[in-house]
């Protein structure tokens, strides 16, 4: 993990000049038996450390607890409120833009942080500040041209992708017996009000038993190719 947090100088940034920083916004939940809390910010920073090396970019260190409210009663699990997750993202960017860094992405490593939408929705009132990323439409393509076997109903969470991820760019994180978690609940019209628990009594929804480094590479690889349109539409006007 301590790999995925940049060791930059205050001298490489100036030296850098970026225009553009990556945050990385995990969670600390529970991801079933064989799985780490901290799988959401593991993914999350994969991706960021990804693009900021591809791109150039100003890799900023993991968000690492956020909104995990649906987890709420499972082991492990911990959360601060939507309007905290806010206030502290929206005063990073206010700093960058001090500093210097007039845009931001926001790589999400995690489905309830549903207010990051509202930040970047709010901040793009003035012009084009900051981006979200992966979009749906990233994911579906990431998930498309690395062959995954389930939809994204199926795989909601620790199953064939994010074991994927993890295989590939922090297997040690992976316990052995994973490949017996699989767990099947893709309709799940009630998950705000009842939450994970009332979907799953392993805390997995998804088939992780189909996760292989492969998968892992192809998705980092695919993600990292749609990250070039958010940063063309990021920089047009800065």
């Amino acid at each position: 993990m301590d790999s995925l947090i940049t060791d930059a100088t205050s001298a490489d940034e100036r030296r850098r000049g970026p225009k553009v920083a990556v945050l990385p916004v995990g969670s600390f939940e529970q991801h079933g038996e064989h799985l780490p809390l901290t799988t959401d910010t593991v993914v999350a920073s994969m991706i960021a450390q990804r693009i900021a090396a591809d791109y150039d970019l100003f890799l900023l260190p993991p968000i690492t607890v956020s909104c995990s409210h649906e987890h709420a009663p499972m082991a492990g699990t911990v959360s601060i409120s939507a309007t905290t997750l806010y206030a502290v993202v929206n005063d990073i960017w206010r700093s960058l833009q001090a500093s210097g860094v007039p845009g931001l992405i926001i790589v999400n490593g995690h489905g309830g942080n549903y207010v990051l939408a509202n930040v970047v929705q709010e901040a793009n009132t003035t012009g084009r500040h900051i981006a979200l990323f992966p979009v749906r439409e990233d994911w579906h393509r990431a998930r498309a041209e690395a062959k995954l076997e389930s939809s994204s109903a199926e795989d909601m969470h620790g199953g064939e992708l994010e074991v994927s991820l993890l295989l590939h760019g922090a297997p040690e994180l992976v316990r052995e017996g994973i490949e017996y978690d699989d767990h099947s609940a893709p309709h799940r019209p009630h998950l705000l009000t009842v939450g994970m628990a009332g979907y799953t009594g392993n805390g997995i929804i998804g088939q992780p038993s189909l996760g292989t480094p492969a998968k892992g590479k192809a998705i980092l690889d695919s993600l990292s190719r749609s990250a070039a349109a958010h940063l063309t539409v990021l920089t047009e006007l800065t």
